[in-house]
């Protein structure tokens, strides 16, 4: 009974799609720019409305808005997600050569040690 779903939960099996196109839970940065594209329309055509009292015009301008911020907001989160993706990669080979590489003669730390002992052993010897 436990994993029966509560009557006001959606069901998770089921994707929400924006006109059956868009799956708006697994594509990173849909539903933000959705969201913010719908804010930016109704300020556009509220704000056109309230200058101009042209209703046309403000819908109009209301759909323009809404075009402009979802893509605006797209392409700067993507272009975000994308640069993270890079980070985490570099990131994820660097653990990998660190985990590797640690303890043997290509450690790259191991040589920085040995060459600072060596030249304390020569400045010690040189006193």
């Amino acid at each position: 009974m436990a994993a029966e779903t509560e009557p006001g939960e959606p069901e998770k099996g089921k994707p929400f799609k924006l006109l059956g196109i868009l799956d708006v839970e697994n594509i990173p940065c849909a539903r933000d720019s959705v969201l913010y594209g719908s804010l930016g329309s109704v300020v556009a055509g509220l704000g056109h409305f309230l200058f101009t009292s042209k209703i046309r015009r403000s819908c109009d301008a209301g759909v323009g808005g809404f075009v402009l911020v979802t893509l605006g907001c797209w392409f700067h989160c993507r272009y975000n997600y994308a640069k993270q993706r890079i980070q985490e990669r570099i990131a994820r080979e660097g653990i990998k050569n660190k985990i590797l590489y640690e303890s043997t003669h290509l450690d790259p730390e191991r040589k920085q040690t040995n060459s600072n002992n060596q030249a304390v052993k020569q400045i010690g010897v040189q006193s």
